[in-house]
């Protein structure tokens, strides 16, 4: 029962974290993130049964409509370099993790965050600040368009069912 709560109450904050400041919160790609959160990391996986970091990333841009290879190095290799200061929602962060290059990727969310496949916590949200990464950040690639992004990023639905 307290890992149920504790994992209720890990998401939530979760939620709350990436839909803050987040110039997708409630846009598509948000909504696509939210329900990974939690997913399970898995070498080569490519789904919502697990994925790994690029297959994360692939999923995610399958959803907007826009096509991803299946490896971080590839994916670095797409889009337009942005410096850290000019990151926005939706733009690829690259990291060397194993020392011999872009290892790792994940998607900018805002406020410093961003939403990653880990190997050991599998789908989550993590800082830019944290040193682990400060110390291996390569950079950030925007693959999507000014008018993509734009498109995405108040691509919300409305649920309430208001008749």
């Amino acid at each position: 029962m307290k890992k149920k709560l504790a994992a209720a109450l890990l998401s939530f904050s979760i939620i709350l974290t990436i839909g803050a400041g987040s110039a997708f919160a409630d846009s598509k790609m948000d909504q696509v993130i939210d329900k990974s959160i939690g997913t399970k990391y898995v070498s080569g996986g490519i789904s919502t049964n697990g994925f790994d970091c690029s297959g994360f990333t692939m999923y995610v841009f399958d959803k907007m409509g826009i096509n991803l290879p299946h490896q971080s190095g590839s994916q670095y290799q797409m889009g337009t370099a942005v410096s850290r200061d000019n990151i926005r929602p939706g733009d690829l962060v690259f990291f060397n993790t194993s020392g011999k290059g872009v290892s790792h990727v994940g998607i900018y969310v805002g406020e410093g965050k961003f939403a990653h496949a880990s190997s050991k916590r599998g789908v989550t949200i993590s800082s830019l600040n944290d040193s682990y990464y400060v110390n291996r950040y390569v950079g950030a690639k925007r693959i999507m368009s000014t008018d993509a992004y734009q498109t995405v990023a108040s691509d919300s639905q409305d649920n309430d069912d208001v008749q």
